[in-house]
């Protein structure tokens, strides 16, 4: 692929660069997958802006403060920077799903959102994400949607009720390697 500058990566947090643990509420709690900081600095090393999206119902349950996130999330871009790489921004929604929100995946708010904050066509930005909702919100706004195994990916997977749209691969490092090469 062309190095502009201008690529766009969307990914889930939970599932796709850390471990699926429910509500995460501390920064302690938050444990990146094997791989996943290595392929967010490959997206890096090749000019993708990343981008994570992400739903954390846990707000609105107070399980966690928007303190606590910022606190998870640093420890996030602290480990992304360690290993190479940079996430430029997380958009989130702190929603439940009978809050009857329009940020919350599987709506495409979000996505659109990062779309029309970065300047980017729809049709050209990879969403990757770990269930059904991640798809169908990847669908819904016109991105390019991949379904990765870790997290509740493989449940999903398994039901068989992942979208025909969904371009299935194993965790983030083989997405990324089908987009950039070795990681």
């Amino acid at each position: 692929m062309e190095k502009t500058g201008n690529k766009l990566i969307i990914l889930s947090r939970d599932g796709v660069i850390n471990e699926e643990r429910g509500v995460i509420s501390t920064p302690d709690e938050w444990v990146a997958l094997s791989g996943s900081l290595e392929a967010i600095a490959s997206l890096h090393r090749a000019h993708f802006r990343v981008i994570v999206a992400t739903n954390q119902p846990g707000i609105m349950l107070g399980h966690l403060s928007v303190s606590d996130l910022n606190a998870i999330h640093q420890k996030m871009h602290d480990a992304v920077s360690a290993s190479g790489g940079k996430i430029e921004a997380i958009f989130f929604c702190p929603h439940t799903a009978d809050a009857g929100c329009s940020c919350r995946k599987p709506s495409p708010t979000l996505l659109l959102d990062i779309a029309e904050r970065f300047d980017t066509p729809l049709n050209e930005i990879v969403y990757v994400g770990d269930t059904v909702n991640d798809m169908m919100a990847a669908q819904s706004a016109g991105c390019q949607p991949f379904l990765v195994l870790t997290g509740k990916g493989g449940e999903a997977f398994a039901a068989g009720v992942v979208p025909d749209s969904a371009h299935v691969r194993v965790n983030l490092a083989a997405v990324v390697r089908e987009l950039v090469g070795a990681v």
